[in-house]
């Protein structure tokens, strides 16, 4: 059973226990579900996910105003439901921050963003990592009657404003340029195969931030982030497989054709979009032209690279 159906099917079965004899106009105000951390808030765990930090919980979330009055009260029932269900134990690894049980709504967006409420600015936009917005709202919300924590959720779900978007596409595409048009092959020529190495890591990198942006999707980190792309941004089948035979191949077997190849997609993406329409196939330019054509000044004023995908 995958751990987001444990989840809230243990949220289900042990409801009743965890709110009882408490007064309406405090359940009202509560939000149970299995956001975060975790390969199990992404749907991707497995057998092997089981041998640390899994198994029945769920994360509590109650308002700044509660917080302080009834986080003890809450903790205290949570940790008295079994710790046993449907044969899984649960299982915490003293490694990990805490993924399950008491939390208060604006800490736990706090904890991902930075801030207590959805950004507001572009530049709020532009600060927060697209990994720790995918941790923000992956998962599922079980339980939210008056909809505090949901309504912060969703807009973070409206993903990045329309420039800041362009920001962001830009400044990957001029990591990919770097990476794989330009010193992956000089790096080649010269034999120095760590060099190329990491250098073909960093293009594979730019060019998955790119395609899940492209996608409206925020990408996971590095653990998460092929599979994501396959299967949360449903990128095309063809580009999924060209990154997976790149990164496949020994460093000095590498078709560096397949990278042109991409790169010609995705410069062939954006002008599609209208954020281009500059001539020649070198994406720095392309993504230079995007940059500098924002409509917004704030964005057009911070470094063509601010924003890139970053482990």
């Amino acid at each position: 059973m995958k751990g987001l159906d444990l989840s809230r099917q243990y949220f289900s079965a042990y409801k009743s226990t965890l709110f009882n004899g408490l007064p309406h106009e405090i359940t009202n105000r509560v939000a149970v579900g299995l956001v975060g951390a975790g390969s199990e808030c992404l749907g991707f765990d497995d057998e092997i996910s089981h041998d640390h930090d899994f198994g029945p919980g769920f994360c509590i979330w109650l308002p700044h105003s509660m917080y302080a009055a009834w986080k003890d009260e809450f903790m205290r029932r949570y940790v008295a439901l079994p710790s046993t269900f449907m044969g899984m134990q649960r299982k915490e690894s003293p490694y990990a921050e805490q993924r399950v049980g008491v939390f208060e709504i604006q800490a736990f967006y706090r904890s991902y963003t930075g801030l207590d409420r959805a950004p507001q600015t572009e530049l709020e936009w532009l600060a927060i990592p697209e990994q720790l917005l995918a941790m923000a709202v992956n998962g599922e919300v079980f339980f939210d009657p008056s909809e505090e924590f949901s309504s912060i959720r969703q807009g973070l779900l409206c993903f990045y404003p329309e420039m800041v978007l362009r920001k962001k596409v830009a400044a990957n595409m001029a990591l990919m340029a770097q990476t794989g048009q330009y010193n992956l092959s000089r790096c080649l020529k010269r034999s120095d195969f760590v060099a190329a190495n990491a250098a073909r890591t960093e293009f594979i990198w730019s060019t998955m931030a790119v395609l899940h942006l492209l996608y409206r999707c925020y990408m996971p980190y590095y653990k998460w982030a092929f599979r994501s792309l396959v299967e949360r941004a449903q990128v095309p089948n063809s580009l999924c497989m060209s990154l997976q035979r790149m990164a496949q191949l020994p460093i000095d077997s590498l078709n560096t054709q397949e990278i042109s190849s991409v790169c010609a997609v995705v410069l062939g993406s954006v002008q599609k979009l209208g954020w281009t329409s500059i001539p020649g196939d070198f994406l720095l330019d392309a993504a230079y032209d995007i940059w500098q054509t924002l409509d917004t000044e704030d964005l057009r004023l911070r470094p063509l690279g601010e924003g890139a995908y970053r482990l």
